[in-house]
């Protein structure tokens, strides 16, 4: 015996719209409230806002109060003299003509030092970070003389490097080599491995993957390092110059702390405050050169 079909039901002409076309005055439409605000972009990332006039203002600022201070005898001349005391002696510097003497000394140890530190440091960065056989046998390495203070160093490099030059420019180095291998394959390591093997499901080979995906992802990283470094760099400058040199701005400071200069003093510190300033600088324009990509 077989089961009635079950009855079919038909719309009436009026609500059947499977065939009716459908237009834009059938969909609904938000309306917004009288004296409704719109709704502010929330999608830009924690972008920073240029306001590059904040740091000088800020610097003008306590320079400003550290004069006044000084002027109405608030501060002690002996123990912190004023800037324009320190500018006097900057200028006394020019005049003579040792302020470039000491600059030269002093950028010749530093780039010379930081450069070849960064460039192994990468190196050995890049090579921890993609070989197994290198991670397993230089990062023990690394971590065992990476906390070693560098200028307890110095000796045994004067014996091994003379007291000139070479003994300082190594200090550096090996004080720049070691932040940035750590910098370098931490960047190797943070690289989305989700982009590797995109990378590999589309057949690139090693050596693209590494120029095109894993370099690019540590960039950050490396330049991260890179401020540290020349921070690091600049203090065992300054260590280095102070034990065995006639010129640069640490024998400088040196000199001025043994005659009790406090001007000169306060003047010498603030050449390697600018120093790092215009390191800082040239990094920043690195990263914004070379990590366009991210915004």
């Amino acid at each position: 015996m077989k089961k009635p079909a079950p009855p079919t039901w038909s719309l009436p002409m009026s609500l059947d719209t499977t065939h009716a076309p459908v237009t834009s005055a059938a969909v609904p439409r938000p309306v917004a409230p009288s004296g409704a605000r719109p709704v502010p972009f929330r999608g830009g990332g924690f972008r920073h806002k240029p306001l590059g006039f904040v740091g000088p203002l800020v610097f003008v600022a306590l320079i400003a109060l550290w004069e006044l201070g000084s002027r109405t005898g608030f501060i002690s001349p002996i123990a912190l003299p004023a800037p324009s005391e320190a500018f006097a002696a900057f200028m006394d510097l020019v005049q003579t003509g040792m302020l470039w003497t000491h600059l030269e000394a002093s950028l010749y140890r530093l780039v010379v030092g930081w450069t070849f530190g960064s460039l192994l440091g990468v190196s050995v960065g890049l090579a921890i970070g993609l070989f197994s056989f290198v991670r397993a046998g230089f990062l023990p390495l690394v971590s065992a003389l990476f906390p070693i203070p560098k200028i307890a160093l110095l000796p045994l490099f004067i014996v091994w490097f003379g007291i000139g030059e070479g003994s300082k420019v190594a200090t550096i180095l090996f004080g720049t080599f070691f932040p940035t291998v750590i910098a370098t394959y931490g960047g190797v390591d943070n690289v989305d491995r989700n982009l590797i093997r995109m990378g590999q499901s589309f057949g690139l080979s090693w050596l693209s993957i590494v120029r095109k995906i894993i370099i690019p992802g540590a960039l950050p990283a490396i330049l991260s390092g890179f401020r540290i470094s020349a921070s690091i760099a600049i203090v065992l400058l300054v260590a280095a110059e102070m034990i065995g040199a006639e010129f640069g701005i640490g024998a400088y400071i040196l000199m001025a702390g043994a005659l009790f200069a406090t001007d000169q003093l306060i003047c010498g510190v603030a050449m390697l405050s600018i120093l790092g300033l215009t390191i800082s600088f040239f990094i920043g324009k690195a990263e914004k050169y070379f990590l366009n990509w991210r915004t």
